[in-house]
């Protein structure tokens, strides 16, 4: 009897291990990848890749939008980089579209989700492939996952510029406002996108914030001087800073002259 008892122990261990381990490693749901989402817009571009990153909120992640025209590359191993290792992408809304603009889903494709990497698999390398996923409030970082030029576009009112809150990398992209959208241009990619981007409104903010610092910490000192001062006063009022005079020059003491 304790031998059953303890093999059905093993056994729902098995099987809790195993509900773990799918729930971490199980992929991407097809109602995640048939999710709706609109890329006409990116696919009308110029560039091989098309990003529109759109912002959230300091308690909420952004999120971004991407088109590639795969050019011969029939698999995509999409990751990001973390501090200790690379991260599966996870993305949703995926499409693809055949060199003959036939529409599928990413239900229909053939995606696999690791710990490392989410694997696409297409028909043909040569069609064009979308899908979306999450960036945070001011940052934008994604590979290259195929090489070719990139285009990016930050949400509107958002730039990169100001060298204290704005970062581009890599370098020797062209840059331009259309709309109100700073829009990123390279004309060849084959590393990771790393953005920090910033609302127009925090530099006037910001600049407001450090005169009020600087006023209320000039006030502080002008006060804590005034202060002192005041009690400097008093004392020498009251006669307690009275200097004594030094006779040390007139000679020794009573008794040894």
């Amino acid at each position: 009897m304790n031998r059953r008892l303890a093999l059905a122990a093993i056994a729902v261990a098995l099987l809790a291990t195993t509900a773990g381990c799918s729930a971490i490693f199980g992929g991407i749901s097809d109602e995640e990848l048939d999710r709706d989402q609109e890329y006409d817009d990116l696919r009308d571009g110029d560039a091989d890749v098309a990003v529109d990153v759109e912002s959230g909120s300091f308690l909420t992640s952004g999120e971004f939008r991407a088109v590639y025209d795969l050019n011969e590359t029939e698999e995509l191993s999409l990751y990001r980089s973390s501090l200790y290792r690379e991260e599966a992408l996870d993305v949703h809304s995926v499409r693809y579209w055949y060199p003959n603009g036939t529409e599928v889903t990413g239900s229909e494709l053939e995606i696999e989700q690791g710990r490392s990497s989410t694997d696409v698999a297409v028909p043909d390398g040569n069609g064009t492939l979308a899908f979306s996923g999450d960036t945070g409030s001011r940052t934008f970082q994604l590979p290259a996952y195929v090489s070719g030029s990139y285009e990016v576009t930050l949400p509107a009112g958002y730039r990169t510029t100001n060298f204290l809150f704005g970062d581009v990398s890599p370098g020797e992209y062209e840059r331009e406002i259309v709309d109100d959208r700073e829009r990123l241009v390279w004309d060849e990619v084959d590393s990771t996108i790393s953005l920090r981007y910033y609302q127009t409104r925090d530099v006037p903010l910001f600049a407001g914030l450090v005169g009020a610092v600087v006023l209320l910490g000039g006030a502080g000192m002008l006060y804590y001087y005034r202060k002192v001062q005041r009690l400097q006063q008093q004392r020498e009022e009251m006669g307690l800073d009275v200097e004594l005079e030094d006779d040390s020059d007139d000679g020794p003491p009573p008794g040894l002259k």
